[in-house]
């Protein structure tokens, strides 16, 4: 008589148990990967609109300002030409949720229009912008002279 060797349901439910155990603790630890993946991504797309303020300025050799409105942050000219079309070089959009604060620490007045400065000669006003979001918070302070972030906080949800 031969005897096929199986599975008992027991074992079964067991397996999947054990399964279904493993995918909850690797669900949180998956998704705070993600979230600490779009917080730097959002600090290099802040960033990457910071190189391009000083970038423009410079071959340009014009003032630039980064502008922020309802929906974002827009790079623009101080000044546009006479036949030069008057919009957004770049922009950074902010999602909903979000809150990107901009504090100039050298402003001469206290309620300071939201514009942050870019010379021709490549430097900028100190500033320090502030990203509050469902992924989590970022703070970097900007070297007036090489726009160069120092992020002093850093932390992903």
């Amino acid at each position: 008589m031969q005897r096929f060797r199986g599975f008992t349901l027991i074992e079964i439910a067991l397996s999947i148990f054990i399964l279904l155990l493993l995918l909850m603790l690797a669900v949180p630890s998956l998704s705070g990967v993600i979230a600490s993946r779009r917080l730097k991504q959002s600090l290099d797309g802040f960033n990457n609109l910071v190189r391009l303020a000083q970038e423009r300025s410079v071959t340009e050799r014009r003032p630039y300002l980064i502008v922020w409105n309802k929906n974002g942050v827009l790079l623009r000219p101080e000044v546009f030409g006479e036949d030069e079309e008057v919009k957004a070089t770049a922009e950074f959009r902010v999602s909903k949720g979000t809150l990107l604060k901009l504090a100039l620490p050298a402003a001469l007045t206290e309620k300071h229009p939201w514009e942050w400065i870019f010379w021709p000669s490549g430097n900028c006003e100190p500033a320090t912008v502030q990203f509050r979001g469902p992924v989590g918070v970022w703070t970097a302070n900007y070297s007036p002279l090489t726009a160069q972030p120092e992020v002093i906080q850093y932390a992903a949800r």
